[in-house]
């Protein structure tokens, strides 16, 4: 049994989708006017390890996600650069799949471009206008806040405590500060499409509440996102949708919590800022992935290198011991299953899908996981092995590996021991004036991503 804590319920729930074998989910994606921070990979990340777990457990996932290749931040991005938004979004959504590629996300079942539902978007927005929902204001289209009654139940705010806050724009034609905008006028030389209501482009909430209907239907099982789009984004969403369908829109809603940056908020005006595109030239992608699910979904999550590389050490632990159990294989000699050990393997097994099966506890499961290695380690430390125990502990590794989108099989991780080794082949080398071979040695650690420093006490390296 899957439990999902609910935002809209603020517990957790029994999940039980729409139809027996098959989930309906759709995740908030990016804006496509430049590559992706580390705050979008963490959705990413995060409900990409919901739909493998989802997947694991027997369900037909329908994952949708979303780009918005239309608003402001493009068409600033067009005037900037002098080039138009679809070519700035073509790029950018290349460079979206090459940066969440490495981080082994798994291409979603869907991923609807706004331009390409610019119809739906229309007759969604003149079905709220033909039912009172929303009104034409002077080549802008609002929706009506306070003619859906339940709006502020995903916030668990108060139409009347939103009021306080509320305001109208200079340039807004809106009837009540509440209300939002699901169609723009155009503005000169920006880019447009024609409407009832002249030419102009989509407000941003209207998009995701259009393509999620045209490609999952009324009512989905699983709408997810980052914490900061539950309002207004999400609560809008459930306005618009609710009233167009007069159906529940999502019954389940999951929102992964904060990333801050050496425990600072990110954010371009205090330098920290951080590009996936840049980072996984300095970090493995592998790594990073393992330190975002390190944490659970729903905490908030602080980045700094000290913590990737604690994560790195553990990850190196788990690869190392897959790596052995593989290699023993070609060894193995001893007769028969062990039925301790099987019982072992099991009962983890049985651990990691009670930590997963509870709102995804992706931090847990790694205990479990780290549980299994230190088994492994003493099982391994045996004369002889046997393949059939052997072939047990690297089935479960495997499960866990595609479950967390976690890669085993990649290259060797060189271990501090190693690495240790070739520094003082390399001290050698250097002494006997071969220095060819030093700077062979220390080019090949830098491919591997590890430094040397030369310091008074003598060569040190740390993982750059």
């Amino acid at each position: 049994m899957v439990l999902i804590f609910n935002s809209l319920t603020r517990q957790k729930e029994r999940f039980e989708p729409i139809e027996a074998d098959r989930v309906k989910m759709y995740v908030c994606g990016p804006t496509v006017y430049n590559y992706i921070h580390i705050g979008n990979a963490r959705p990413a990340i995060a409900f990409d390890t919901v739909r493998r777990y989802l997947e694991y457990k027997g369900y037909q996932v329908d994952y949708v996600s979303n780009f918005t290749d239309v608003d402001d931040k493009l068409i600033k991005a067009s005037i900037e650069l002098k080039e138009e938004v679809p070519v700035i979004a073509n790029r950018f959504i290349e460079a979206f799949f090459e940066d969440t590629g490495a981080l082994n996300v798994k291409k979603a079942t869907h991923h609807p471009r706004v331009m390409d539902h610019m119809d739906d978007i229309i007759e969604f927005i003149q079905v709220l206008v033909d039912k009172g929902h929303a009104y034409a204001s002077d080549g802008d289209v609002y929706f009506k806040t306070r003619s859906f009654g339940e709006y502020g139940k995903l916030s668990h705010q108060s139409v009347d405590d939103l009021k306080v806050g509320a305001r109208i724009e200079s340039g807004e034609k809106k009837q009540d500060p509440l209300d939002f905008v699901l169609w723009k006028q155009a503005k000169p030389d920006e880019i447009k499409w024609a409407s009832p209501w002249g030419e102009g482009r989509p407000g941003w909430h209207i998009e995701c509440s259009v393509m999620a209907r045209r490609h999952l239907g009324d009512t989905i099982d699983i709408h997810a996102g980052g914490q900061d789009l539950t309002f207004p984004h999400h609560e809008n969403e459930i306005a618009q949708s609710e009233c167009m369908t007069d159906s529940t829109f999502a019954n389940y809603w999951m929102h992964n919590g904060y990333i801050n940056i050496d425990n600072e908020k990110m954010s371009k005006s205090l330098g920290n800022f951080i590009l996936v595109h840049d980072i996984i030239k300095e970090i493995n992608p592998n790594v990073l992935r393992f330190f975002m699910i390190s944490v659970h979904y729903r905490s908030p999550i602080n980045y700094n290198r000290e913590l990737v590389e604690a994560a790195e050490t553990s990850l190196r632990r788990i690869q190392s011991s897959y790596r052995q159990a593989k290699e023993r294989l070609d060894t193995a000699v001893g007769d028969g299953d062990d039925e301790v050990l099987d019982q072992i393997v099991a009962d983890n097994l049985e651990l990691f899908e009670s930590h997963m099966d509870d709102d995804f506890n992706t931090a847990n499961a790694i205990t479990a996981w780290h549980d299994l290695t230190t088994e492994l380690n003493k099982y391994l430390r045996r004369t002889t092995t046997s393949a059939e125990v052997l072939n047990h502990f690297i089935k479960a590794f495997d499960i866990y590996s595609d479950v967390l989108g976690v890669d085993l099989t990649e290259a060797e991780v060189l271990l501090d021991e190693e690495i240790e080794a070739l520094i003082e082949e390399r001290n050698e080398a250097r002494a006997n004036r071969n220095f060819s071979r030093a700077d062979e040695i220390r080019d090949d650690l830098k491919d591997k991503g590890i430094v040397l420093e030369d310091t008074k006490e003598g060569v040190r390296f740390r993982r750059g």
